[in-house]
């Protein structure tokens, strides 16, 4: 299995190389801005666009806050690709109302914008790549449920207020809870705001408040690190029942070694290559898909190792980010 921590580090510069020769070579140029760069999720969105970028013939600037939760920052990459005239940005909103004035702009100066992750409050966009959150989150619920057998109580991490997608994820799960399995009580939600080491300490105090907890629902990847480090602290591997949302190779091996039962994970390869191909196929006068469900599924110690999960867990990212974008 690829080591995609220790290549990250070496690929980091990939975006940085896109940028520097933006729009020398007479392509088409796309901006893609996802929320933040840190987590592997957002690095295989990246492989997924430049993989659209060299088969549409596209220079992809890849460019996107250092924090996850700071929507001026991406407000401004977006008015920076606005001022160049790029011919379209592919954008995942780190806020569904912060980001839409600066995506109507964009739109308003004849830029087309496709929406990939999470939801943005306007309608002035062509295309939205997203997983079904709502959905992933029920399928979590259901898996709490089977596993405590509808029984005891549950603490729930979350990203932060305002981004739509983990929002629908914890709607998903805390309103299937209550609706289908009542001896579960959801004790808390709260908000680790892309921190690891906040993840942990929200952990920590839903276990210190509920010692008898039985279970923890952890909506992102940081999210899910910081629970996973809290449970282990406390040597209660294996009795909370952790299920969590987006895998890295580490919360991938916690899971095989016991420490997380379960993971719904999306297809970011998938939404990188679609937001950007939807974006290729309305400049070419064609008819862009509105909304494209882009999968969920629940991985298991069970079917980890199945080839379909493999091809959505672990693409093959390194043949796309060890080039520069576009294939040039």
């Amino acid at each position: 299995m690829l080591n995609r921590r220790n290549f990250l580090a070496a690929a980091g510069g990939a975006g940085a190389a896109a940028c520097a020769g933006a729009g020398s070579s007479g392509k088409r140029v796309v901006g893609v801005v996802p929320k933040g760069t840190n987590h592997i999720f957002w690095q295989t969105v990246h492989a997924g666009a430049l993989k659209a970028g060299e088969e549409f013939d596209l220079e992809i600037l890849w460019n996107a806050p250092q924090m996850e939760i700071d929507s001026s920052r991406q407000i401004a990459i977006v008015e920076n690709l606005i001022t160049r005239q790029v011919s379209g940005i592919v954008l995942a909103p780190v806020d569904e109302e912060a980001l839409v004035t600066v995506v109507e702009r964009a739109a308003d100066s004849g830029i087309p914008v496709s929406i990939f992750d999470s939801a943005i409050k306007t309608d002035k966009i062509i295309s939205f790549v997203v997983t079904d959150n709502y959905q992933g989150g029920v399928m979590a619920a259901e898996r709490m449920g089977a596993i405590l057998a509808g029984k005891g109580q549950v603490g729930v991490i979350g990203f932060m207020p305002g981004s739509a997608s983990t929002m629908k994820r914890e709607a998903g799960f805390v309103e299937t809870i209550a609706e289908k399995f009542p001896g579960i009580e959801v004790v808390g939600v709260k908000f680790n705001m892309a921190d690891r080491a906040k993840a942990l300490a929200e952990a920590e105090n839903l276990l210190t408040a509920y010692p008898d907890l039985a279970g923890f629902f952890a909506d992102n990847e940081s999210s899910l690190d910081g629970v996973v480090q809290a449970v282990k602290q406390r040597g209660l591997t294996g009795k909370v029942k952790i299920v969590g949302f987006d895998a890295s190779d580490t919360l991938v091996a916690d899971m095989k070694a016991g420490t997380i039962d379960s993971i719904v994970v999306q297809d970011p390869f998938k939404m990188g290559y679609e937001g950007t191909r939807q974006l290729v196929i309305h400049l070419d006068g064609g008819q862009p898909a509105a909304h494209m469900d882009s999968g969920a599924y629940l991985i298991t110690p069970q079917n980890i190792d199945a080839p379909e999960m493999q091809a959505v867990v672990f693409p093959d990212i390194q043949r796309w980010l060890g080039r520069p974008a576009g294939g040039h």
